[in-house]
């Protein structure tokens, strides 16, 4: 009953390696679902973030503002961290009440927790393994642009305020690299999988 944790930079590839791992019969708990989930309409987390930065985060139907909280908080580390002290606590309550069902539902479950900012809030957690998918910053960069539209300055905002690789992979007890073909990454993932599976 491994618990795993996979992360990994924006653009980094790491859900094309959840996705892969899920194939092979990995229960992924997605941190970035859990977020959403958390910051729903009416929830306590959506009311906090108002109150915090104002109702203008807000969409008239109640739900979160992603566009307009991003402006907000990304390229000022100061109001990031106050947006992470109020989110961060929630999602790490929600992750391990998903971890506990997940393990009570298979207790030889392989469960991966698919977390883009371990380095970040979950570093100290007790993990059996952490897998860091990783790609160079240019890489990163072109695949924002390319793929989600975003200026090239965005894209260097966006990664500028995760952690950095070199505090990324201090944390890895495996290292799959991601900036090759999708082929490579998914033997790779494979390859992972069967250690998982063997342990």
């Amino acid at each position: 009953m491994p618990l795993i944790a996979l992360t990994g930079g924006i653009a980094s590839g790491k859900s094309t390696i959840a996705r892969r791992l899920a194939e092979h019969g990995a229960v992924i708990v997605d941190a970035d679902q859990i977020v959403r989930d958390v910051q729903s309409p009416g929830s306590p987390v959506l009311e906090r973030i108002a109150a915090e930065f104002g109702a203008g985060m807000l969409r008239p139907d109640g739900a979160l503002d992603r566009a307009a909280l991003g402006a907000v908080v990304f390229g000022d580390p100061e109001a990031l961290a106050r947006l992470n002290a109020i989110v961060h606590p929630a999602v790490a309550t929600e992750s391990h009440r998903r971890f506990a069902a997940a393990f009570e539902a298979d207790r030889d479950a392989v469960v991966v927790y698919d977390v883009p900012l371990l380095a970040e809030a979950r570093a100290g957690d007790r993990w059996d393994l952490v897998v860091v998918a990783n790609a160079p910053v240019e890489t990163r960069v072109r695949r924002l642009v390319a793929l989600r539209g975003l200026s090239e300055p965005e894209a260097r905002a966006r990664i500028a305020a995760q952690a950095d690789d070199d505090t990324r992979l201090a944390l890895a007890d495996v290292v799959i690299d991601t900036s090759g073909a999708l082929d490579e990454t998914i033997a790779q993932t494979d390859a992972l999988w069967e250690r998982l599976a063997g342990s």
